[in-house]
């Protein structure tokens, strides 16, 4: 029997790779998953609509830091830093000094990328204001944009899937609350432990694929791209970034919402005149444009969950691979994790996926004899595949937004495979292994 959730995931992909947009091809592959289910256009709109609404605050929030981001950015400090260093390669003019850069800009993205998950949580909203600047330094180094989507992937996943912290929290109370729903209810202080594991399969496509991807790689250096080597950044001017940047996280952390951490950090840039309103107005706008369209895609991958959790086919794929692959512990683990693989894909979050699959693994892995860590390993594994290299994901989509400004980097052949090919089957072979072990 045909599934329509697996037509509209594969349909979805097929058409993303085809370079149609993102947005278009959720709102097709929704259509066509629904009438495939049975349902009618009417009903499918009505779903589709009624369910971007549960998206509306996370896009938002991406629009908002998008224009903050914009007015950091406007500042100077990002590109006087970039040409400080610009001007030491030129100075040394060594293969050594060059390398030497290169593995700071990979350390210094790594550990941004995790910190905006825990310590600093601002998720995505940094990539707009340190990669559009650093892309003149990328061109000059020859640097493979390939490379630091890969960097920049690792830091945004694997953070919340095995610590505790920030993302990491709530993904994790997500899982507890899941298990709680299956009547197998487990310690928060368990998961992290069970994740062990299956994290280690980030850390392995990390390695690779920074390997992978070292060879030098020619981008257009293109004219209209600031000359920054008489860049003077003034002394009110660095206070007034400073200020909104520490107004931002503390009404984030204050508030805990994202909303009003970005505007507390606009109104400081607003009320200092450190600029004229009308400057900083078209470099806000600006910055809205670069995010809001993650939080349009965003928005329609909540109209696209919402109408594949209608169709009722995932509880229907799940139930029908149970009774085909019958008590085969090795074979049954594998086929949960493409399960989850798909449905992430197509929804585009793991946060999202693990309330629709632990209903039903819980009790499927329980029938199997799995101990409770290996169903938590699993249930997290399951969920977490497929938000590395799905196009509806904010994983891809945030360092597509900086990597592509100047319209050399293809969201899906240089963003989503590369993740999609590093990550997700490392995780399948490491969440497996634990599944096996635990």
């Amino acid at each position: 029997m045909i599934n329509a959730v697996v037509i509209a995931v594969i349909l979805m992909i097929i058409l993303c790779l085809c370079r149609l947009n993102v947005v278009i091809s959720l709102f097709i592959s929704a259509l066509v998953g629904g009438l495939i289910a049975g349902m009618s256009v009417s009903d499918i709109v009505s779903v589709f609509g009624k369910n971007i609404v549960d998206g509306a605050e996370v896009a938002l929030s991406y629009a908002l830091l998008g224009g903050f981001a914009a007015l950091i950015s406007y500042s100077g400090i990002t590109d006087y830093l970039v040409n400080k260093i610009i001007n030491g390669i030129h100075a040394e003019n060594s293969k050594m000094s060059r390398i030497k850069v290169k593995v700071i800009i990979i350390l210094a993205l790594l550990v941004m990328s995790i910190m905006s998950q825990n310590l600093i949580p601002v998720h995505i909203a940094f990539i707009p204001i340190v990669i559009p600047p650093l892309i003149s330094l990328f061109n000059e180094l020859n640097i493979d944009r390939r490379q630091i989507a890969i960097i920049i992937g690792f830091g945004l996943c694997w953070p919340y899937v095995l610590l505790p912290f920030g993302f990491g929290q709530i993904f994790h109370q997500i899982i507890q609350n899941g298990f709680t729903k299956a009547n197998h209810p487990i310690e928060m202080d368990m998961i992290w432990k069970a994740m062990i594991i299956p994290s280690l399969g980030y850390v392995f496509g990390l390695i690779a694929g920074i390997f992978y991807y070292r060879k030098p790689r020619k981008y257009i250096q293109h004219e209209e791209a600031k000359d920054n080597s008489q860049i003077e950044i003034k002394p009110y001017v660095l206070v007034v970034t400073i200020i909104s940047i520490i107004a931002t996280f503390l009404v984030q952390l204050l508030t805990d919402s994202m909303i009003f951490g970005a505007l507390a950090g606009v109104l400081v840039f607003f009320i200092s005149r450190a600029y004229k309103w009308t400057e900083l107005d078209k470099q806000f706008v600006e910055g809205i444009k670069i995010m809001s369209f993650i939080g349009v895609v965003i928005l329609s991958a909540n109209g696209f969950a919402g109408v594949m959790n209608e169709t009722g086919d995932i509880n229907r794929l799940v139930e029908g691979l149970s009774g085909v692959i019958g008590n085969n512990k090795l074979v049954s683990i594998i086929v949960m994790y493409i399960i989850g693989l798909v449905v992430t894909l197509g929804i585009g979050s793991s946060f999202a996926t693990i309330p629709i699959i632990a209903t039903l693994f819980v009790p499927l892995g329980e029938s199997l004899g799995l101990s409770t860590m290996a169903l938590i390993a699993l249930i997290g594994t399951a969920s977490a595949l497929g938000d590395s290299g799905s196009p509806a994901s904010d994983s891809t989509l945030g360092p597509t937004a900086g990597l592509d400004v100047d319209g050399q980097h293809d969201h899906i052949r240089d963003t989503c495979i590369p993740n999609f090919l590093f990550y997700n089957i490392p995780l399948i072979i490491f969440g497996t292994i634990a599944a096996m072990v635990l």
